[in-house]
């Protein structure tokens, strides 16, 4: 009887195995959250839970490789000089479903050393925006990057709960209440 399971190709393995288990778990957390069972992206990934540790002790570990990735995302939008919140904002509406869950674990684990790392990149990629925005005159000068965050936490927290059919409908509704909050007083 022939044999399905893989041939173990060692050490060699590991960065396609890593890759392999990031993707899974974009795609896994987005549709089941971050509380998904982990067996399930080593599953998705083709690897066993033994790599699945051995890349990501820690389910948190995974979650901010996940992030790490969406932050370089944004970093790139956001190094674009014409780039605008709503142009940010619409990246994060993209990857909302993982956001927020990592939002949600920067707040509730702030002192978290493995989440302080993508807290000051988040802040310096709304604070790039929000300084563009603020001396062409589109946002209020009230407005700090912890009340954009804080809009970013709410909408990705809403949006996980909205049928994927309504999300941009949401969005859209809550962007311009954003905008009225967010205007120049």
């Amino acid at each position: 009887m022939p044999s399905t399971a893989k041939a173990n190709r060692g050490p060699s393995a590991g960065p396609a195995n890593r890759r392999a288990l990031i993707d899974a778990a974009r795609e896994i957390f987005a549709t089941e959250g971050v509380t998904a069972p982990l067996s399930a992206i080593a599953k998705r990934a083709g690897v066993g839970q033994g790599s699945l540790y051995r890349h990501f002790p820690e389910r948190v570990d995974l979650a901010v490789a996940v992030f790490d990735e969406n932050l370089g995302e944004l970093e790139v939008e956001v190094a674009r000089p014409e780039t605008t919140l709503d142009d940010l904002l619409e990246r994060v509406i993209e990857q909302a479903l993982v956001s927020t869950t990592i939002i949600d674990m920067m707040t509730l684990e702030r002192h978290d050393d493995r989440l302080l790392h993508l807290q000051t990149r988040m802040d310096a990629i709304i604070g790039s925006v929000l300084d563009r925005e603020k001396a062409a005159g589109r946002i209020g000068t009230h407005v700090v990057a912890g009340d954009v965050l804080l809009a970013i936490s709410m909408l990705a927290s809403m949006l996980v709960r909205t049928d994927a059919s309504e999300r941009r409908t949401v969005a859209t509704r809550a962007w311009a209440l954003f905008h009225s909050a967010f205007a120049p007083h």
